[in-house]
C-alpha cells in the first residue's frame, strides 16, 4: 500500500496513477488547497473523481497540517503502508509571500508531521519527498552566464556544470524566495530524519516539472499554463529575464518512475537527488513559446515585465547523474516536444 499527500496534484495523481497501473493499493490525501491558492479554475477536483473510479483507491479530504486526522489515519494502516509519497505543497513564490504563514505550515509544518506520524508507526517503509530545486536559491544565477537570441547559457569555459547542476550546490547565502525557504526546510527535515533516526528517506529536488495532470495557473505551472493562455488566445505574462530563463521539464510520469525506483531499492540516511529533464528538455520561456505555435499552429500574444520574480533562477539544468548511478534502470521516457503534443491535444479537447 502507498500512501500519497496531494494525491490529486500533478506529480501526486501521476505517481497515483502509476502505482495503481501496477496493482498497488493507494491512500490519497487531498483537501484540494490548490483551489484556494490559486482559484477555482486551478482545483484538481477533477482528478480526484477519475482516481474514486479505480477500486485500489481510497480517498481522503485532509489537510496534512491536521495532528490529529494525519495520526489517526497512520494508526489505521500502519501495518500496510510500504511508502509515504509526499507531494502535497504551497508550491507558488508570489503566493507565499502573500501568506508566509500558510506557506510555512503547510511546507514544513505539514512535512513534519508527516515525518513524525512514519518514524512512530510505521518506521520500516519509505518515505519520499518532493523537494524543489529552489532550495538553491538564486546561486545559480551567479554561474558565468551568456546571453543569447533566445536564451541565457552557461559559458563555455564553465566546465564543473555543463552537465547541469548537481546535489554539491549551496543552499546558504542565498535569496531563496519565502517557497523556498520553507521547502528547505522541509528537505533538511527529511534528510535529518533519515540520518538521525536511520529512516529510509529521499527528497527528490525537481526541476520544472509538467505534464497533461498540471492544473496550470499563473503563479504555478509554467508550462500547463503556457499552453492555455496560447490555445485559449488569452495574454500570458513573462515575469523578467526577457523571457529568456531557462528550464528544465521533467514530464510527471518519469517522477512517478523514479520513485518506484526508489521504493523497490530504498537506502536509509537521508538520500538527495536532483531530478529533472536534462539539457535535452530544457528551453527558455521564448522557445517554448516558438515550440508551442509550431506544434499548435496557433500565434501566441504574450507581454515581458521587467520585474523578476524574486529569486527566480536565470538557468537550471539539472544533472541527473547522481540518481542514475545509483538507479541505473532509470531513464527519462518523455521527452519536451511528447509533453508539449500531449498537453496541447488535451487543452484542445477541452475546449
Amino acid at each position: 500500500m502507498i500512501l500519497i499527500t496531494g494525491s490529486t496534484g500533478l506529480i501526486g495523481s501521476s505517481t497515483a496513477e502509476f502505482f495503481l497501473n501496477k496493482n498497488y493499493k493507494v491512500i490519497g490525501i487531498d483537501n484540494d488547497l490548490r483551489s484556494y491558492f490559486f482559484g477555482k479554475n486551478a482545483s484538481n477536483k477533477w482528478k480526484e473523481k477519475r482516481l474514486k473510479k479505480n477500486s485500489l483507491y481510497r480517498h481522503y479530504k485532509i489537510d496534512i497540517r491536521d495532528e490529529k486526522k494525519i495520526q489517526k489515519l497512520f494508526k489505521k494502516f500502519k501495518q500496510r503502508i510500504q511508502a509515504i509519497i509526499h507531494t502535497a505543497a504551497q508550491p507558488s513564490h508570489d503566493w507565499a509571500a502573500k501568506e508566509p504563514l500558510t506557506d510555512f505550515h503547510v511546507n514544513a509544518t505539514g512535512t513534519l508531521n508527516l515525518l513524525e506520524n512514519f518514524r512512530k508507526y510505521c518506521p520500516d517503509a519509505s518515505f519520499v519527498f518532493t523537494s524543489t530545486n529552489k532550495v538553491y536559491g538564486d546561486t545559480p544565477n551567479f554561474l558565468p552566464l551568456i546571453e543569447k537570441k533566445k536564451r541565457f547559457e552557461l559559458s563555455r569555459n564553465h566546465e564543473f556544470y555543463k552537465d547541469g547542476i548537481n546535489e554539491s550546490m549551496s543552499i546558504d547565502y542565498t535569496t531563496h524566495s519565502i517557497f523556498g525557504a520553507s521547502k528547505a526546510s522541509a528537505d533538511l527535515l527529511v534528510q535529518e530524519y533519515g540520518r538521525y533516526f536511520n529512516l529510509k528517506t529521499v527528497c527528490f529536488r525537481g526541476g520544472c516539472l509538467t505534464g497533461e495532470n498540471h492544473s496550470g495557473a499563473q503563479l504555478h505551472g509554467f508550462l500547463s499554463f503556457l499552453i492555455k493562455s496560447i490555445i485559449n488566445k488569452k495574454k500570458y505574462y513573462i515575469f523578467g529575464y526577457k523571457g529568456k530563463q531557462v528550464r528544465d521539464n521533467i514530464h510527471s510520469f518519469d517522477v512517478a518512475n523514479a520513485f518506484y525506483h526508489f521504493i523497490k531499492k530504498p537506502q536509509i540516511g537521508g538520500k538527495v537527488y536532483n531530478l529533472g529533464g536534462g539539457r535535452d528538455n530544457s528551453c527558455s520561456i521564448l522557445e517554448a513559446i516558438e515550440q508551442i505555435e509550431d506544434i499548435s499552429g496557433q500565434k501566441s500574444s504574450y507581454e515581458i515585465q521587467k520585474k523578476n520574480r524574486i529569486g527566480d533562477h536565470l538557468w537550471w539544468i539539472t544533472d541527473n547523474k547522481s540518481f542514475k548511478r545509483d538507479y541505473p534502470k532509470w531513464r527519462i521516457k518523455i521527452n519536451l516536444k511528447s509533453s508539449l503534443k500531449s498537453m496541447i491535444n488535451q487543452e484542445i479537447n477541452r475546449k
